[in-house]
């Protein structure tokens, strides 16, 4: 292995593009085993085991030493280690170890969850918001007046210092259908029946279309869950080929896809083939955990490499915060010495193709 091309991965400074809180409460095993899993909405089964999984493992090899563990303890071993700390102690050792520079957080989630001023203090790093649109209409439902009003309003408000906006469009319906900009009058209805029906869980399709081209308007960068997800989210339904139709109106707002697995090979195409469509490579690498290297590899085969950003959308345990850094600086290091061993690449080429992923492509996109 090239030791500056390694060194430099280790070291480099990263932007994650998104992320959510940690845990601000203790809890017993289960809620932590149930927070290794990302698909079932369940309670895991009383056979099953979040630690037999690959984001398991890779909890038990790469977060176990930062606990004074050895690397593979055994679980019941590093459950008892992890359980004499706090949430917020355990947020103070792997938030900073990630390496990370700037957290761009959605806060968008229920629950209790770090914020932004949790996550600046326990990481001593810059803290950046991401407002989900689906908040924004719930607020908008609940104020007094035209709900279209309400909305523009809120939004403005909400992201006059926030850097992006997010729709969670792909668990209300997914991305077929149309997806064009609706009428008032057509918005004006829809918004009127989900005020009488509580204004909870935004589904109509109505408002879910309203929100986003809003978003787009305001020209920030508007991120949209694809792939992977829990069960809730229709998965063949989240293909981003499915967003062609959008995208071609979506004029210079930056559209991020985030997460992507399985269609990372899909939303590469698309970021090659629009100016505007970028590539987040989180959630999937760490579940993905020892297999996450062949992910990262084809997520450089189509998309030009100034479209890839670097994310762990952690959320919940603080190890994950920290195990989307680790798990990425081990797939870019495995990828890109392979690359420069084989001839195919340079070794600055590969540097600096670390630093564009890792942070320098976010820094431009959100304007950090």
């Amino acid at each position: 292995m090239s030791s500056a091309l390694a060194d430099h991965i280790a070291g480099v400074r990263l932007v994650d593009n998104h992320v959510h809180g940690y845990w601000l409460t203790s809890g017993d095993r289960r809620r932590f085993e149930n927070g290794l899993n990302e698909a079932n909405i369940d309670p895991l089964a009383d056979f099953d085991s979040g630690f037999d999984t690959q984001l398991g493992f890779a909890v038990r090899a790469h977060c176990a030493p930062l606990l004074g563990l050895p690397e593979h303890v055994d679980p019941q071993t590093y459950w008892e280690r992890r359980r004499e700390s706090t949430e917020d102690q355990l947020a103070r050792v792997f938030l900073p170890a990630a390496g990370v520079s700037d957290w761009l957080v959605d806060t968008g989630l229920p629950g209790a969850i770090g914020g932004l001023a949790e996550m600046a203090d326990v990481s001593g790093s810059a803290v950046g918001e991401i407002v989900r649109l689906e908040q924004i209409a719930e607020q908008a439902a609940a104020a007094a007046g035209d709900y279209a009003d309400a909305f523009r309003r809120i939004l403005h408000e909400r992201t006059a210092t926030a850097v992006a906006t997010k729709t969670v469009l792909a668990y209300r319906g997914g991305f077929n259908g149309d997806l064009s900009e609706p009428d008032e009058r057509a918005v004006d209805a829809a918004a009127a029946r989900w005020r009488d029906a509580g204004g909870v869980r935004l589904a109509d399709r109505v408002l879910l279309r309203f929100g986003v081209h809003e978003a787009l308007r305001l020209g920030k960068p508007l991120q949209f869950h694809v792939g992977l997800g829990d069960r809730d989210c229709d998965l063949h339904r989240t293909n981003p080929l499915l967003l062609l139709d959008l995208l071609r109106q979506s004029g210079t707002t930056p559209i991020v896809l985030l997460h992507c697995y399985p269609y990372e090979r899909e939303a590469g195409y698309l970021a090659q083939a629009f100016n505007n469509v970028y590539l987040d490579v989180g959630l999937s690498i760490n579940h993905l955990g020892a297999r996450a290297e062949a992910f990262v590899a084809r997520t450089l085969e189509l998309a030009p490499f100034r479209k890839i950003l670097y994310s762990s959308d952690a959320f919940g345990p603080a190890e994950l915060h920290y195990l989307g850094s680790a798990l990425w600086r081990a797939a870019m290091a495995a990828v890109l010495t392979g690359f420069v061993a084989r001839g195919q690449w340079s070794e600055p080429d590969a540097i600096r193709v670390v630093d564009l992923i890792g942070r320098a492509n976010a820094r431009r996109v959100y304007r950090l």
